[in-house]
């Protein structure tokens, strides 16, 4: 029942702050902060509990209960090393972004929360989720949430934005809706069981076509929430208008929930579709990394800038998933944690440093090291590990990426190294205009605050420990990594004994 309790103590939580902002504002905020605390010690006590077997097994807690059984749904949750390392992810993020709302949020703050907490718990669920049905059902509890969260407490352009992102994230979803029944009526129709159940799909015997369109159905929807060259305008959109936690919640979980729905489902449920489309998708990912790279050096907005550095972040990802090798994928894995630390601790800043000199235009600051020396110092962390510094996170990550993607595909490395030198530029860049030079304004500027020095202390520690000791990371999700490897090995041998029969 633990993991059921994660995702009831997140929208109990939400219910109950939406109700206690009709006595007090200030209750919601402490009623979602013990929220994300209780499901985080939860987390820390479900992968203490099976520390032991992580190395021995790839699951580690599983709980079903029939829902609709005349549909052949299931209740059903797991937890494997790698959904742990998410679950783990989200509820510490979910901690940051309650308190990087702490005073930022002062209007309709009991519908705020309620709206945070939900999309947290959508995010638990797509990740523990072993249904197909109950993970769309999940995949959009986190979108309408996210809507509401742009649309009445972001910037200027917060409708635009809003309508935006739920366009794009509502049709690709309704795409993978559509994937998701063909793939139960084939399986129905070939076996007489009519399950959404993933363990049983995920045998089920697809021709090669149908498998195409099928998988394009899921890629689509996972590729635009990733998000991937081109599906990605709407990103920048969201995160420039989105509030602080907005922000953060997007790229540090929102975004990874694509990745993880390849990793979970395209890969394991489409082997030989995606064996045939892996150059094609490394190509689109190399694309991504570049391109990202460029547009965020040409922004002045500093979380415009910021939102394309994830669209050069993901292309190493989507690149390295399509690699299909185990050294690869730990890169993906290190990725979506180290990238999540990062790019969020920097849309951490953009908020603070808004919040302060209200504009998000690079070119109106400049100089603010002397009077913000702590923030100073912590953001030349965060831009030093966006470029891939030795000793920080993000480089043991994509180092591992460019060697497994070495292995398969020697020219994409050549492309794909290339915008380690343009993320250089631009985060080079964001410490320039922002900290240094001569002072911009002489307005009194202040420096962080206890509770904002709390929040950037726990993610520099995070990274600096990632990148100096990313084996526990690595030991825990291996397991599954390896599984899905193997998998992909069976089925492309499966596959070609058939061709060799034929």
């Amino acid at each position: 029942m633990m993991l059921v309790l994660l995702i009831t103590v997140l929208m109990a939580g939400a219910v109950v702050a939406v109700l206690a902002g009709e006595w007090n504002r200030n209750f919601p905020r402490w009623i979602a902060l013990v929220a994300c605390v209780i499901g985080l010690l939860l987390v820390i006590t479900l992968w203490a509990g099976t520390g032991h077997s992580v190395a021995d097994s790839q699951w580690l807690m599983d709980y079903r209960k029939e829902w609709i059984p005349s549909f052949g749904i299931t209740f059903h949750l797991a937890v494997d090393g790698l959904s742990l390392l998410l679950l783990a992810l989200t509820f510490f993020l979910g901690v940051l972004a309650v308190l990087c709302s702490w005073d930022e949020i002062r209007e309709r703050t009991g519908f705020y929360y309620f709206n945070l907490l939900w999309i947290l718990a959508g995010v638990a669920g797509v990740f523990m989720a072993m249904d197909l049905f109950l993970f769309y059902f999940f995949w959009e509890v986190m979108l309408i949430p996210m809507y509401f969260l742009i649309g009445i407490w972001g910037s200027e352009n917060r409708v635009y934005a809003a309508y935006k992102f739920f366009i794009f994230t509502q049709a690709s979803g309704l795409l993978m809706f559509l994937a998701i029944l063909g793939l139960y009526f084939i399986h129905g129709r070939d076996t007489g069981t009519y399950t959404f159940g993933y363990f049983e799909l995920v045998n089920t015997v697809i021709p090669f076509k149908t498998a195409f369109w099928l998988m394009s159905g899921f890629m689509i929807a996972f590729a635009v929430k990733l998000p991937v060259f081109p599906f990605h305008t709407w990103l920048p959109d969201a995160h420039g208008e989105a509030p602080t936690a907005g922000s953060l919640i997007l790229a540090g979980l929102l975004l990874k929930t694509g990745a993880y729905g390849m990793l979970r489902f395209v890969v394991p449920l489409f082997p030989e579709a995606v064996k045939e489309m892996a150059v094609p998708a490394m190509v689109l990912g190399v694309v991504g990394v570049i391109y990202g790279a460029v547009m965020a050096y040409s922004q002045t907005d500093l979380k415009r800038l910021v939102a394309f550095t994830s669209v050069s972040h993901m292309g190493f990802v989507i690149t390295g998933i399509f690699a299909l090798n185990e050294l690869a994928l730990q890169g993906v894995v290190m990725q979506l944690v180290t990238h999540a630390l990062s790019t969020g601790a920097l849309f951490l800043m953009a908020g603070m440093i808004k919040e302060r000199l209200h504009t998000r235009d690079i070119e109106q600051m400049g100089g603010l090291w002397s009077p913000m020396p702590r923030m100073g110092s912590v953001g030349l962390v965060f831009a030093m590990a966006s470029l891939g510094l030795p000793g920080l996170g993000n480089f043991v990550a994509e180092f591992l990426i460019l060697l497994g993607v070495f292995q398969a595909q020697a020219w994409i490395t050549v492309a794909a190294a290339s915008g380690l030198i343009f993320s250089a530029v631009y985060s080079l860049r964001i410490v320039g205009k922002i900290f240094l030079g001569p002072r911009k304004t002489m307005e009194t500027v202040p420096d962080f605050s206890p509770r904002e020095m709390l929040i950037m202390a726990a993610l520099t520690v995070s990274v600096v420990w990632l990148g100096l000791f990313p084996q526990p990371v690595i030991d825990t999700a291996k397991p599954a990594i390896t599984e899905l490897v193997r998998f992909m090995d069976v089925q492309n041998t499966a596959s070609h004994d058939q061709s060799y029969v034929k």
